[in-house]
């Protein structure tokens, strides 16, 4: 059974592009009939995450060359931003969707967090989104033309949480800037919205969060779905967040989190057997 083209003709940027999510979303792209540009700062790294999308695909080399680019850049860098958005509009002569996927995250009790560690993780989170968010936005309004924001946060923007003041304080800049771009630009067509996946399996960001399988039991108990989401169901909620479809939707935050931002209020699931009676 084949996926249906719904993003033929369509061409998608991807900042963190080189590995979890942000890799996740390139391939659901390419199968979908799009193409796509993906954004890293180790050109070894894009290198291999594009040979794997290639063989995911089964695109031959002219098909790659036509549909797959990668693009070495520290999303830190205001002026490489630029740079890139130009390179993919001069690639592939246009560019519809602007994932903001880029992200910079490790455990640290506040007290103990540096400079070099605040200023790394703000720098790659926020300043990164608008560098690229800005860059796109220029050339899509020089151009009168329409397209797509989808800026990746998490749930802990809103309601904080242990060990992530750097990335929380961070994402909770990118979930204003999402609503602060979504206002200015609908007059131009261009459409902003943001996703906050919950804990996902085989990321990095998993394995560095939770390092042993005792921590991961914990993270397990606190998600009311009982289970870890997958790059998979991320990278469908994006494209559907992406899609022409979607004309009116803009401003908007999608949880997709297996209930776990609702974890500590009155909402809790139902055990198995309570609906049996307690079962035999």
């Amino acid at each position: 059974m084949t996926t249906p083209s719904t993003n033929a003709h369509r061409v998608a940027l991807i900042t963190g592009g080189s590995s979890g999510i942000g890799e996740a979303f390139a391939l659901r792209f390419l199968q979908t009939g799009g193409s796509v540009a993906i954004v890293g700062r180790s050109e070894e790294r894009l290198n291999a995450a594009c040979d794997r999308l290639k063989q995911a695909c089964n695109l031959s080399s002219e098909a790659a060359d036509a549909r797959l680019a990668a693009f070495p850049a520290d999303v830190r860098d205001a002026d490489r931003a630029d740079e890139v958005v130009e390179a993919v509009f001069a690639r592939f002569g246009k560019l519809d969707v602007l994932v903001n996927n880029a992200a910079g995250n490790f455990p640290v009790k506040a007290e103990d967090l540096s400079t070099n560690g605040w200023n790394a993780v703000v720098q790659i989170v926020l300043n990164g989104t608008f560098f690229y968010s800005r860059a796109y936005g220029r050339k899509l309004i020089k151009r009168q033309q329409p397209g797509v924001i989808v800026n990746v946060v998490a749930t802990y923007a809103w309601t904080g949480g242990p060990l992530v003041v750097h990335s929380a304080s961070a994402k909770a800049g990118v979930v204003a800037m999402t609503k602060t771009l979504a206002v200015e630009w609908a007059p131009y067509g261009i459409r902003v919205n943001a996703i906050a996946p919950g804990p996902i399996e085989d990321t990095g960001g998993a394995e560095h969060l939770w390092p042993s399988e005792e921590v991961k039991a914990q993270v397990l108990r606190s998600i009311p779905a009982g289970r870890l989401g997958t790059k998979e169901e991320v990278a469908r909620a994006m494209d559907w967040l992406a899609s022409a479809d979607n004309s009116y939707l803009t401003g908007d935050i999608l949880v997709l989190d297996g209930g776990r931002s609702l974890g500590h209020s009155s909402f809790r699931p139902v055990p198995k057997d309570a609906a049996n009676g307690g079962g035999e």
